[in-house]
Parts: structure tokens; sequence; C-alpha cells
């Protein structure tokens, strides 16, 4: 690949007056994004009470939000101000490692929240000595180290290639366009991005699937009492998984197999979805549905006044 060479993210052209409205609105959300994941980091860092594996989960699924939305917002908010839009390809193959890795990672996240919600309705007696701190570290550890290692192959080999074109029908930098631009074979690439999308998309979904099943058919064994309460611990997990999924399932089926057929401003909104509603949605479903949290988010509010 040549230094130098520069691309074009050409979905920001023509925008007129109505880009700074869109500035607006991206800038205030990201903000909210901001807020919201901060504040859910620093009640369960601050309150002891919260450092339990779940809690803990969730810290790292919003830090992970945080990671991602800063590979996305600082440069859409940039675009939208400037009448150039060019990137080199150097700085968009690292937002677009950014970007998916952060993709990868919450869904690698949300499959220890599926595996420790599993432990503790099938082995509640056991859970403490089962999902001990080392565990627990060396599990989160692995599921950051995991997508990052994938994605950071898959940017290595589009690093590789000879890029011929530079017009990006893009609002952010997408491996596979940059890799379509290219004037030379990328078939590794394509078989690649195939093993990509299993070990980090579909493995993952694959074992949260299982492990719902699971639970589900050990709570219709049980109580009412018992199922009520696993119920209410599973549900947020099982809402921000859905949303999480359908938005993979829109960028997966946009970028390589609707590519053009849709209109241009609804494929900007389904492309965004997974970099955009999770990070937003998760802090206040956990907010919402775990009195613990809430608590802590109230005393938080309090003394901030």
């Amino acid at each position: 690949m040549e230094n130098g060479t520069y691309l074009d993210l050409m979905l920001f052209e023509n925008l007129g007056s109505i880009k700074y409205v869109f500035f607006t609105l991206a800038f205030i959300f990201y903000c909210a994004v901001i807020f919201l994941n901060v504040l859910i980091i620093l009640v369960i860092f601050l309150d002891k009470t919260l450092h339990q594996p779940m809690y803990i989960l969730m810290s790292c699924l919003s830090i992970i939000s945080l990671y991602g939305t800063a590979g996305f917002f600082p440069r859409l908010l940039t675009d939208l101000l400037y009448d150039t839009h060019k990137i080199s390809v150097e700085a968009c193959l690292i937002q677009s490692f950014v970007i998916y890795s952060y993709a990868a990672s919450e869904l690698t996240m949300l499959t220890l929240m599926a595996f420790d919600r599993f432990v503790a309705i099938s082995k509640p007696l056991h859970y403490n000595n089962i999902i001990t701190k080392r565990f627990l570290t060396f599990l989160i550890v692995i599921a950051w180290l995991y997508p990052i290692t994938f994605v950071g192959i898959g940017s290595l080999i589009t690093a590789r290639l000879t890029i011929c074109g530079n017009k990006l029908l893009k609002v952010y930098c997408h491996n596979y366009e940059i890799v379509k631009l290219s004037c030379t074979n990328y078939t590794i690439m394509n078989v690649y991005g195939l093993i990509l999308t299993i070990t980090t998309i579909f493995f993952p979904l694959g074992f949260i699937f299982y492990t719902y099943v699971r639970i589900i058919i050990i709570c219709q064994r049980n109580t009412r009492e018992f199922r009520n309460k696993a119920y209410k611990t599973c549900i947020p997990h099982m809402v921000i998984l859905l949303n999480y999924s359908i938005a993979i399932f829109c960028e997966i089926s946009l970028s390589r197999y609707m590519n053009g057929e849709l209109p241009i401003a609804l494929t900007v909104v389904l492309s965004l979805d997974f970099i955009v509603i999770p990070p937003f949605v998760n802090p206040i479903v956990y907010g919402l549905n775990f009195p613990d949290i809430r608590k802590q988010i109230r005393r938080v509010i309090k003394a901030s006044k």
C-alpha cells in the first residue's frame, strides 16, 4: 500500500447547511453517551458492594462503548464541520480497526455476561468458587485480546493490498469497503473476513443462545419465585443482546450483500446502528433495571448537587 494515499468519504458531499444540524445532534448524542457510560463506570467503581462479577462486566461493557464511540464520533464531527473529507489510508485503517474491534469486543463481553448468568442460575451454591476474581480477570483479558487480535490481523492483511480507488461510500472507514478499492486480488481477505465473522460473531452468538436456552430450561424446572429472580437479572442482558444482534446483522448484510440496493439515507442509518445505539441504550437499560445501580446513581447525583 502506498504511503500518502488519501480516501474520500463521499457521503459527506453536498450536505449544505444541514450538516450543522447533524453536527449539533451528533455532538449532543456523543456527550450523552459519554455521560451515561462514565456514570455507570463511576457508580460501580466507587461502591464496593457492586464489585461483583455481574456489575464488573457491566462496567467493562461501558468501557468498550467509550472506546468504540471514540473511534467514530470525533472523526464524524470533524467531517460534518469542515468541507474536506479526505483521510489517509493509514488513519482510515486505524479507525476501521477501532470500530470493528469494538464491535467484536462488545459481543465477547456479552458472551461473558451470559456465561456469568448461566453459572449463577445453574450452580448458585458454587458460583463464588467458579467465578473467582482471578478467573474473571482472565476471562475479561481474553474477551478483549481475542477480538483485537483477529481484527488486527485483518487490518494488517488489508494494509498490504495496493489501493487504486479513493472513494468510500461511507460516513466512516469500513475495512471491506477499503478492500474493494484494491486493484490486486483480495481473495485471501475475503476468506479471512469469513473466518473473522464466524469466530468473532457466530461462535459467541451460538454460545450465548445455548446458555440462555439452558437457563430457560432450568427456570422452568424451578419455582415461580426462582424464575422471577432469574429472569429479572437475565432480561436486561437479553434486551441488550437482541438489540446488538439486530444491529450487527444489519451491518453484515449491508456491507456484504445489500450494498447499493437501499436508499442512501436508510443505508447510513442501518450501518450506524451497531456503533451508535448500543453505547446509548446499554447504560439506560442497566440503570433502569438494576435497583442497586439506580440507588447509587441517585447518590452520585445528590452528591454532585
